[in-house]
């Protein structure tokens, strides 16, 4: 089996939010298809940042120089890759994000080759992850999120998760956000906040001090840049367990986190961190270091297949926006049911493109 071809395109699409009909975000979307010479194809994904550039680097550098090797020898792909994507020091950014493309569709074809799941690939621990849902936006007020709160819970879902940081009204107005949704909500729903690496060190600290009472399950993202020192400080203030990855996920920033003693639930994300390689080594540090492993990022199918796959693997995410994106750009994209996402049973990462939804919304660099 040797790689001979690889198409990749960008492709933006029009996701909207229930109530209000606004923009979601996270609309862009990044595709490698990788190929080979008996006739697998498989699929890798980034999102958006720079997406372009990433398309590019994936044809012009990365794909050029893995042409004629086995996709199934990870560990030499990467060692022709990595010196490509960095010449010395931590690579990050758009240099993983395109290195993820690649890993993914590699690992798309060796599950296809060998009629398994990604999951059963990583140790195929469960068939299935259960869910959580990121829904608690800044466009919502107090009432709509009571609203959808319910709405959610009706269809079988007890974990959803707020975004913190960002109220107009400031540290006072969020913790009330939270304070209303839990009281509305009721005490047996799985509440989660995300600072999306917004607030300070000392705005995450007031903030933990006035919603510690209400019972919240963790807190992701919670310090501007994730700096361990900062989180670490933040983790002996507060009682809330604290998570962080989903945008610079790779095994040395955890190992920084953990030998600051800074982190209390790994979350990694193979779109950009340079792939399932990656993210097979962050959950075995998470394991080794008994971390409960998730999901954050608008992951979707890719991160499904991790969380379930590791014994160690917990919750798997339910963004609105990237769920009704995989809705449109597969056409088999697994939905939650009762709030569990169970893994498709094709081999790979189980799901088929729709090629009219991506001729539809290509998008060609100017």
């Amino acid at each position: 089996m040797r790689i001979i071809d690889a198409r990749t395109s960008v492709h933006a699409l029009d996701l909207r939010l229930p109530l209000t009909n606004t923009p979601a975000g996270d609309s862009t979307r990044v595709i490698c298809e990788l190929e080979t010479d008996d006739g697998f194809v498989g699929v890798g994904m980034s999102a958006r940042f720079l997406p372009h550039a990433i398309a590019s680097a994936v044809t012009n550098h990365l794909v050029q120089a893995i042409k004629g090797m086995d996709p199934r020898d990870l560990e030499a792909i990467h060692a022709r890759l990595e010196p490509i994507v960095s010449e010395r020091g931590r690579m990050s950014g758009i240099n993983l994000a395109a290195l993820a493309c690649v890993d993914l569709a590699c690992w798309d074809i060796i599950g296809q080759a060998s009629g398994r799941s990604v999951a059963q690939l990583l140790g195929g621990h469960k068939t299935y992850a259960d869910a959580y849902v990121t829904y608690g936006f800044p466009v919502y007020d107090p009432d709509q999120l009571v609203e959808l709160g319910r709405q959610l819970m009706a269809k079988g879902h007890t974990r959803l998760k707020m975004l913190v940081g960002v109220a107009k009204g400031g540290l006072l107005e969020d913790a009330m956000r939270v304070k209303y949704v839990r009281e509305a909500l009721g005490d047996t729903l799985i509440l989660a906040l995300d600072g999306n690496e917004n607030p300070s060190l000392e705005y995450a600290t007031q903030l933990c001090r006035l919603v510690e009472d209400y019972n919240i399950a963790w807190f992701e993202d919670p310090i501007r840049n994730n700096d361990a020192r900062d989180l670490a400080m933040l983790r002996k203030r507060t009682t809330i367990p604290l998570s962080a990855g989903q945008m610079d996920g790779h095994s040395r920033q955890f190992r920084e986190w953990i030998e600051h003693d800074a982190l209390d639930i790994f979350m990694p994300n193979s779109m950009y961190n340079g792939g399932m390689t990656e993210t097979r080594r962050v959950a075995h540090l998470a394991q080794i270091y008994n971390r409960p492993l998730s999901d954050a990022g608008g992951g979707g199918i890719y991160c499904l297949h991790h969380v379930a796959g590791f014994r160690n693997g917990t919750l798997v995410e339910c963004h609105l926006g990237v769920e009704q994106l995989e809705q449109a750009i597969f056409t088999d994209a697994p939905e939650p049911i009762d709030g569990r996402v169970h893994v498709p049973e094709r081999p790979g990462f189980g799901v088929t493109l729709n090629r009219d939804v991506l001729k539809d919304t290509l998008i060609r660099p100017e």
